[in-house]
């Protein structure tokens, strides 16, 4: 594909590389770089390699976006979120639903832990969820606000009301697929020029352009041939929203 005319690695696309290898996670990394400026770590790969994969992709020139979804007493966040912030992550993920004081406590962590080069990110409901309250996004996004996050993980059909309530706040957006995707197990999913054109900040886009290398391992014939699936694919997302 050509590649002429629109923005490389795009801050606002997020791969999320939802693997249990890290040797594959930084090949399937290496394949959207030119494309796509966020890897988002979660909890299979993290799992894995522990904050050894937040190293090897901050070492590749990415923000990190570790997805952990941290959910514990305030002490335990804010130690733990101090070790990620100290392996080099950019955004980390802690519920809100756990509180101020846990949330407090995982922006103190991360702050100390990254020198103040990181910021928390406050889940407020899940994309899997069929029963989404108003009121509760409503409280919950109040709450990332006003203990010091630096944005939220939200649907792309809570955009509109994230920015109603704390327009500060970074909006990243997950359950991104593009027109003739299967939904899988999202509840609430958008396209990236719908996602974008709403508000989102960072799009975190998984199977819509990871799904030629699941199943595969490192060893794989076949993966090959699946990593340039998946850089042409990430091609396609940012070129898609390159004049947005």
């Amino acid at each position: 594909m050509n590649d002429n005319g629109h923005r490389r690695h795009d801050p606002r696309l997020a791969i999320a590389l939802d693997v249990d290898h890290l040797d594959l996670a930084c090949l399937m990394a290496d394949a959207v770089r030119p494309w796509m400026g966020v890897a988002k770590v979660g909890f299979e790969l993290f799992a894995t390699a522990g904050p050894t994969a937040i190293t090897a992709m901050v070492d590749r020139g990415f923000e990190v976006f570790a997805d952990l979804k941290f959910h514990d007493i305030p002490n335990t966040v804010n130690r733990a979120a101090a070790q990620v912030g100290r392996a080099g992550a950019r955004w980390l993920t802690v519920h809100a639903v756990g509180g101020p004081d846990v949330l407090r406590a995982g922006v103190e962590g991360l702050a100390e832990g990254s020198n103040g080069s990181a910021q928390v990110l406050g889940v407020t409901i899940l994309t899997s969820d069929a029963d989404r309250s108003r009121d509760v996004l409503e409280e919950r996004v109040a709450l990332a606000r006003d203990t010091g996050c630096g944005g939220v993980i939200c649907s792309a059909a809570d955009i509109g009301v994230v920015k109603e309530v704390a327009p500060e706040l970074k909006r990243v957006v997950p359950g991104i697929r593009l027109p003739d995707s299967n939904h899988n197990d999202q509840a609430s999913v958008a396209t990236p020029e719908a996602a974008i054109a709403a508000g989102a900040s960072i799009l975190v886009i998984g199977r819509t352009v990871t799904s030629p290398v699941q199943g595969l391992t490192v060893d794989s014939e076949h993966l090959v041939q699946a990593l340039v699936d998946m850089a042409d694919r990430a091609q396609q997302v940012a070129t898609n929203i390159s004049h947005l």
